[in-house]
Order: C-alpha cells, then structure tokens, then sequence
C-alpha cells in the first residue's frame, strides 16, 4: 500500500468515525489529513519528476558511451597501428626541414620533399633503426 492509499483510508476513518469537524478534535484530525494529502500530491509529483530526471541521465549516459567509444577505440586503434609502423627522418638539403616517412618511400629509394618540392634519392641501408644502431656499437 502507497502512500496515497495510506492517506485516503485515513480520510475514511476519520469519515466513518464521524468526527465533529468544530470540535477541537475533529479540527486537529481534519488539518492532519490535509496536510499528508498535500504531502502526498508533492510526493507524487517529485517521484514523477526523478522518474524524467534519470530517463535523462540514462540518455545522456548512453551517449557518453558512445562518445567514449569512438574517441578512445580510434586512440587505441591509432596506438596500435603507430607501434607497428616504424618512421624515418630526414633533412632536406634544400629547404634543411626534417622529413618524415614510413618503410615504403624507404623502399623506394626516394621522396619528394614536402615543404620544398625537392627530389630526394638515398640509399636504403643509409636509415638504420635505433635498436640495430645499439647492436653495431656492442
């Protein structure tokens, strides 16, 4: 039983006691069940409120996911990708920029540079790795 049941089977017994609304009494009981009447309609009317306000949050929350999913699984997914990835650089002998490229313009033998336009030929083997560079000074 609600609360809203609770304060009408109050009214009713106050209503089948047949109290005296003029006696002292009777006004006493009146005022109090008038007053959890109006509690219970404010009740009411908050529990309906939170209902909307947690729909809401739901909402937003299920979008905070997903925003969360495609700004941190495209990170991941970058890290990834960037570890399996090695770059190389070099300087320009034209504009002196450094340049940076991965292991197919290596392969190639060549680049345009991308700040200057210029032709940029090298031998392969020229661009050793950090951790072969280690091996060779051992």
């Amino acid at each position: 039983m609600g609360v809203s049941e609770k304060v009408a089977y109050l009214k009713g017994l106050m209503e089948g006691m047949k109290l005296d609304e003029s006696s002292d009494n009777g006004k006493l009981f009146k005022a109090l069940v008038d007053v959890l009447d109006e509690i219970t309609l404010e009740l009411d009317g908050l529990t309906d409120e939170v209902g909307e306000i947690g729909d809401g949050l739901d909402v937003v929350s299920d979008d905070l996911e997903d925003l969360e999913k495609l700004v941190y699984d495209d990170e991941d997914d970058d890290d990834e990708e960037d570890e399996d990835e090695t770059v190389y650089a070099t300087t320009c002998p034209e504009c002196e920029e450094q340049i940076f490229f991965d292991e197919d313009y290596l392969e190639d033998g060549m680049i345009v540079c991308p700040n200057c336009g210029a032709k940029l030929e090298f031998d392969p083997e020229d661009f050793v790795e950090e951790g072969e560079e280690e091996k060779d000074d051992d």
